[in-house]
């Protein structure tokens, strides 16, 4: 069986096309193996065949990059809009971070007015290969494409509505335009054949048959891209696109070598989690004969079903597809051998991350369940990571955007019983003081037996940005026994916890002057009681201000949306560091800012629309600068009504 996936921006017009490609010779066995993915197996020109839909739009990338992994071609799906080219340039940076060679399909050409020319010229801005271009377009009296000429074989075809397309004479007016064509599509080809460079210097037409072999050797070498034209809702275009990839597409042996794992027996390249089914992953096997009770990934495998759910014959040869049931070890994104699973490349895990949920039960009793359940939707989904925060304790998942909030919340629901709530991460803040305040507290309690009495003279001054919490101590002649000094420190640390504003306190330097014991109430509990509760006083007297952490951002940006990007940053108080163009992926460029935390959800938001989401960020602590005025104001009130 030979395998491909079909990517594309939304409305593009993919799962036709896989629909389409799919019942050229009958009916295929097509199924939702998850919310994201579509698998069609069918049979063209008696070979076995299986397609893999990934549903639109960016945050699908990681599971794109999986299914990619284990695909033998790639079918880039595009409107025929030069302006939309950039709508594909995600697809087109995973493409070839992949190494899987790509088959590119211009659909809707029926409702195409746009010089093809254009249309490869915009896609040719974000992608590294040479795009060249297969077909040339038949137009009618109004400019509509009505049918296509095949520049290798230079045969002329009429699309028919549902049908084959017919064979014609090339008309007429399309002579010159074909040849030119003809000609590009050569000069580009005869970059990898000497014998065909000779051709074309000593002006010799070149054998069809040659033509069609160098252009496969080099598709099946990941050097080009093709492109052809068609439109699958009408059935046009699609048996020239399903023959090229039968002849042009590399064997299912490439991709141990593309991804760098000797050998492989299978690759996981889904995995999904049913009520009252369990966890079920799809494999693709690539080495030795599969079945039943096989070991894999350092277990045995469960039990075996077809995409359908019906049982497959075993032991399972190269190339198949099966669901893997009741075998909890494997999961998707990685490559198995008998005895380990090695993880796929990072290109396969999609974009990072960046949109942070704190997830809570509804029931509060439910949250080892919900913990639990996920982890199991994390392991199953790529674009998806876990973290706990450290103010609450609550998990912290980071995710794609709403979307894909959305979807986890509807999982938990669906698959796992519990029902969440969602808000928005809090805690970001942090407050230091101004000046330097000494106090003294003395701490006595008498109730019957041994008492507790610690007496401290502390000084708190403030530190350095990025300082952190130092303590030391300048006691002298025993006032404070040297064995009570860390437990001192211990309680001045406790009192850097929470602030008189609410949050943690940072940059403080706490210095232990003097102070006294008693022989026999004095004990460390007393002397950390004496010294929290000091340095609780001397914070809340030393002029505590409001901080803001502020995240250095790291936007990988289309070349073209980069000027508005400028605005943005200024939009979000944040400042400017500079772009420059992507090392390696074409038409990207990578932009830096400073901005504070708290607007990153902004910034999300903001770079959704601007971009149309093809741009996506990275960010990391950079440091804390101080609030001021009435953002300062609010960040306070909003904090005191929380701990209220």
């Amino acid at each position: 069986m030979r395998c491909f996936t079909i990517l594309g921006p939304s409305q593009s017009g993919k799962s036709t096309l896989l629909k389409a490609l799919s019942e050229l010779e009958g009916r295929p066995v097509t199924a939702a193996f998850s919310d994201v993915l579509t698998v069609s197996q069918f049979s063209y020109l008696d070979e076995p065949w299986a397609g893999f839909d990934i549903a639109g739009g960016p945050d699908y990338l990681g599971h794109a990059g999986e299914a990619l992994a284990a695909s033998d071609a790639a079918i880039l799906c595009v409107a025929p809009e030069p302006d939309a080219a950039v709508l594909a340039a995600p697809y087109l940076r995973l493409i070839e971070a992949s190494d899987v060679p790509c088959f590119i399909f211009i659909n809707k050409m029926d409702q195409d007015e746009a010089r093809i020319r254009d249309i490869v010229g915009a896609l040719q801005a974000y992608a590294t290969h040479h795009i060249v271009l297969r077909q040339a377009p038949i137009r009618d009296g109004d400019g509509h494409v009505v049918g296509s000429v095949d520049l290798i074989s230079e045969r002329a075809f009429q699309y028919q509505e549902g049908k084959p397309s017919s064979l014609i004479e090339i008309p007429d007016d399309l002579h010159d335009r074909e040849q030119e064509a003809r000609a590009e599509l050569l000069e580009h080809l005869a970059d990898f054949d000497d014998h065909l460079m000779e051709q074309l210097i000593d002006d010799r037409e070149p054998p069809t048959e040659d033509v069609y072999k160098i252009l496969a050797e080099a598709h099946r070498d990941n050097a080009v891209m093709a492109a052809y034209l068609g439109a699958a809702g009408h059935g046009n275009g699609l048996t020239r696109l399903m023959k090229a990839l039968r002849h042009e597409a590399p064997g299912m042996e490439a991709i141990g070598l593309r991804l760098g794992v000797e050998v492989p027996l299978a690759i996981g390249l889904a995995s999904d989690t049913k009520k009252h089914v369990g966890k079920s992953t799809l494999i693709r096997v690539l080495g030795s004969p599969v079945q039943h009770g096989s070991p894999l990934a350092g277990d045995t495998i469960g039990n075996l079903a077809g995409i359908d759910g019906k049982p497959v014959p075993e032991p399972l040869e190269r190339g198949t597809l099966a669901v893997a049931v009741k075998s909890d070890h494997l999961d998707p994104g990685y490559a198995y051998t008998a005895t380990a699973a090695d993880e796929l490349p990072g290109w396969t895990r999609g974009r990072p991350p960046s949109y942070p949920r704190l997830l809570a039960p509804v029931n509060e009793r439910e949250d080892a369940r919900l913990s639990a359940a996920l982890a199991r939707i994390a392991a199953s989904d790529p674009g998806m990571e876990l973290a706990q925060d450290a103010e609450t304790g609550h998990l912290v998942v980071h995710l794609q955007g709403p979307i894909h909030l959305r979807r986890v919340l509807a999982k938990l629901t669906e698959d796992f019983g519990i029902e969440a709530t969602e808000h928005p991460v809090s805690g970001i803040y942090r407050e230091t003081i101004t000046k330097t305040v000494d106090t003294h507290h003395r701490h006595r309690k008498q109730t019957g037996g041994a008492g507790q009495f610690a007496d401290v003279q502390l000084t708190v001054r403030p530190q350095g940005r990025g300082a952190g919490f130092a303590f030391g101590d300048t006691v002298k002649g025993g006032a404070v026994p040297k064995n009570y000094i860390p437990a001192v420190k211990a309680g001045a640390r406790e009192a850097m916890e929470q602030g008189p504003l609410g949050f943690p306190v940072v940059d403080v330097a706490v210095t232990l002057t003097d102070g006294k014991h008693h022989a026999v109430d004095s004990s460390d509990h007393a002397f950390r009681t004496a010294a929290k509760n000091g340095v609780r006083e001397a914070l809340a007297q030393a002029g505590p201000v409001v901080l803001q952490p502020i995240e250095r951002v790291v936007i990988h940006v289309p070349s073209v949306n980069s000027g508005s990007l400028v605005a943005l940053a200024g939009s979000l108080k944040g400042q400017v560091l500079g772009f420059e163009a992507h090392m390696s992926a074409r038409g990207w460029d990578i932009f830096q800012a400073l901005i504070p935390a708290g607007a990153k959800e902004e910034l999300f938001q903001a770079l959704g629309g601007l971009t149309h989401g093809t741009a996506w960020f990275e960010s990391h602590f950079d440091h804390y600068e101080e609030l001021h005025g009435k953002d300062a104001e609010r960040i306070r009130e909003a904090r005191a009504a929380e701990l209220a």
